[in-house]
């Protein structure tokens, strides 16, 4: 009778520590896999640096230096979660700040959504959406640019021009056949809105929040500031659309971008002119790289100290999000300009990147 017990005993015992295993593993899983904070709500897992053996005393360091560089906001993800999330000054985490030329890459986004819908193709000539006339061009050069070359800033429109922001048909003169020369030139990136708002009959407010902000928890607007419709929101906002970005277009089991090859070609390069440049979206690890402003190719990564396969959405004055799929990381920083550089790639990137690899293994 004693050796039954003992047997029950020692039975009882295997099992309780069997399960302890698996749910000790499980928990090592869930860590390791992509975690979405909840839609609404302020939430959020947050795992330690020292969990997963990054750097502290580096990391205390660059701390003084984002305050140095003007920072606002900056916060880390690995995985999803919240390794790093800092404020500087008056800024908290409700304060809202703009996106700048960041929002660039959501208006790609949703420009895929629509097109997954069958509201519009980014194939088609522009004028399809916007109407005959709506640049300075004759009729026969006005007709080669499509949503794709808005989208992948090769229209041959003039960025030469008094004003590159301004979207009247008269600031839209004829430089180069579309497809032949890329530029950053935020007056044809502008009017993917109008384009969009006359694909769907939506404003752009209302079908971007429908579609993607709404749908990832996010915060924000976006508002009109001079020609410029730029966005606005909270830093973790900022983090929600870069994690979307990070699974390729899903939000947890949510399909916003289904579009596989959409989101392909949103992240690598889309012209054989500046191999760093997507959809409104900038690649590193490239061969070569352009930047606003110039027409020529500098040799090498834009980002030479970041990881090769990072995605970015910049914007002025050193408005960024970073997502490094290898890593699963997301790197936000909201702010003033760091180094009084007012366009959206600076030499702010290469040293922040310089600074983040001594302390992520």
């Amino acid at each position: 009778m004693k050796w039954i017990l003992s047997l029950c005993v020692s039975l009882c015992l295997f099992f309780t520590a069997c399960k302890k295993d698996s749910a000790d593993n499980g928990n090592s899983n869930n860590n390791n896999s992509l975690y979405f904070p909840p839609i609404t709500g302020t939430s959020w897992e947050a795992v330690t640096p020292a969990s997963l053996s990054w750097n502290e005393t580096e990391l205390n360091n660059l701390y003084t230096y984002l305050q140095q560089k003007n920072t606002k906001a900056f916060i880390l993800l690995k995985n999803g979660r919240i390794v790093v999330e800092k404020y500087f000054g008056t800024f908290t985490v409700d304060s809202n700040w703009y996106w700048a030329s960041a929002g660039k890459t959501m208006t790609a986004m949703l420009v895929g959504i629509a097109q997954q819908e069958g509201l519009l193709n980014i194939n088609n000539r522009t004028s399809q959406y916007l109407g005959a006339g709506w640049t300075n061009l004759p009729l026969l050069k006005e007709n080669l640019i499509t949503v794709q070359h808005q989208l992948s800033m090769t229209t041959g429109l003039d960025d030469g021009v008094a004003d590159s922001d301004c979207t009247l048909p008269s600031c839209l003169v004829y430089k180069a056949d579309a497809g032949t020369r890329w530029s950053y030139h935020n007056a044809p990136y502008t009017l993917l809105d109008k384009v969009v708002q006359n694909a769907t009959s939506l404003s752009y407010n209302t079908y971007f929040q429908q579609k993607i902000r709404n749908k990832i928890g996010m915060n924000g607007l976006w508002v009109q500031t001079g020609s410029n419709n730029v966005y606005y929101s909270t830093a973790r906002s900022m983090a929600r659309f870069g994690l979307l970005m990070l699974n390729k277009g899903k939000w947890d089991t949510t399909s916003i971008l289904s579009d596989a090859n959409y989101f392909t070609a949103q992240t690598n390069t889309a012209n054989t002119f500046n191999l760093s440049y997507g959809y409104l979206t900038w690649l590193n690890g490239k061969s070569s790289h352009m930047l606003p402003t110039v027409q020529f190719a500098f040799n090498g990564a834009m980002v030479p100290n970041a990881p090769t396969d990072m995605y970015a959405a910049l914007g002025k004055n050193d408005q960024k999000i970073y997502v490094i799929p290898s890593q699963s990381l997301v790197v936000i920083r909201m702010g003033d300009a760091a180094n009084n550089v007012q366009l959206a790639v600076s030499s702010f990137d290469n040293e922040l990147w310089g600074k983040l690899k001594t302390i992520i293994p």
